[in-house]
């Protein structure tokens, strides 16, 4: 086909689950208590450490930058996918597909690096207790999150622009319930072995280098730990590791299935099973990060207890007030 003779593709279809044609109504409301458990959890976690004076540690405040990045990383797929099962209208600009794209990707390698940054955190805090006030003080904190963030945005263009250059003159219905690279690819009226090599060198690179450096710092963090002569000392040392580790394995698991391999390979996988695997780490991983936090926490399970407490005292005491002024 000859690309300056064709017309380019304006939008998109996103088809979502077509083989659950009839269960939509019912995908849709699960969708939306799965995406409102999910913006509830992460919200409170923000709030509890925000107000809670002992949780304004280095630990807890990228904990809270790591849930306002979920946040935003399922506010980018899960609307448009909600909106797929109602409407029969399931078509995406362009535009729009390259920005959910884009964020997609930006959130994500943003959330790797922070999670990468929580293993350093928990390294400093047990091998160098001594320095930890020092090497993770607040300007340190504060200027890590930022460029997790800043950082993200930049590695992420030339993937972007390597999508970008891509014409799209033929068919135009995305086989999944969003933009994702894979897909939208696969779409391209000439060969995308080039940006398909871009983008799989750099999630590759950022996925990769952020679990080794986790890998790393647990490394050394178990050697630490054994040294201790104390049981409790132990047990309360590996207690402080213990969510974090559930979620790196949940969240890098997922991750490497899906990006950590040519995307030539996804031949060898159904559609249907990687809309699986995706389904979990779009929408399930985030709902359950929080719940993981909490009951692994025994520090944000007494903060919420702290919280629920102070709730519950106000309101008598409001009732009360509010029967003396009548």
């Amino acid at each position: 086909m000859r690309v300056e003779n064709a017309t380019l593709v304006t939008h998109f279809i996103i088809l979502g689950f077509p083989s659950l044609q009839k269960l939509q109504l019912l995908l849709f409301l699960v969708g939306l208590v799965i995406y409102m458990v999910t913006l509830s959890g992460h919200i409170i976690i923000i709030l509890i450490v925000r107000i809670d004076r002992r949780l304004h540690t280095p630990m807890y405040f990228f904990l809270s930058h790591f849930s306002f990045l979920e946040i935003w990383y399922t506010s980018n797929i899960i609307p448009k996918m909600l909106e797929g099962f109602l409407d029969k209208d399931k078509s995406i600009s362009y535009t729009g597909c390259i920005a959910q794209l884009y964020f997609l990707i930006t959130l994500g390698t943003a959330e790797c690096f922070i999670v990468a940054i929580m293993a350093y955190d928990r390294y400093v805090a047990i091998c160098n207790p001594l320095r930890y006030p020092i090497l993770m003080s607040n300007s340190v904190c504060f200027r890590l999150a930022l460029s997790s963030l800043v950082g993200a945005f930049l590695v992420n263009i030339p993937p972007l622009v390597s999508v970008c250059k891509l014409p799209f003159c033929g068919p135009n219905q995305i086989n999944h319930f969003f933009c994702d690279n894979s897909p939208l690819l696969k779409l391209s009226c000439v060969d995308p072995r080039e940006a398909e090599t871009i983008n799989f060198i750099v999630a590759t690179g950022v996925i990769v280098s952020s679990f080794l450096l986790i890998v790393v710092s647990y490394v050394l963090i178990l050697a630490t730990i054994l040294k201790i002569p104390s049981a409790t000392g132990r047990q309360k040392a590996f207690s402080t590791c213990g969510s974090h580790l559930a979620v790196v394995a949940i969240f890098f698991g997922t991750l490497m299935f899906m990006y950590v391999r040519p995307t030539s390979s996804d031949s060898n996988y159904s559609v249907d099973f990687n809309k699986l695997v995706s389904v979990f780490y779009t929408v399930v991983t985030p709902m359950l990060n929080p719940v993981i936090y909490c009951l692994r926490n025994k520090e944000v399970q007494e903060a919420l207890r702290k919280a629920m407490m102070g709730r519950c005292l106000l309101l008598p005491k409001a009732k009360h007030i509010s029967n003396e002024g009548l």
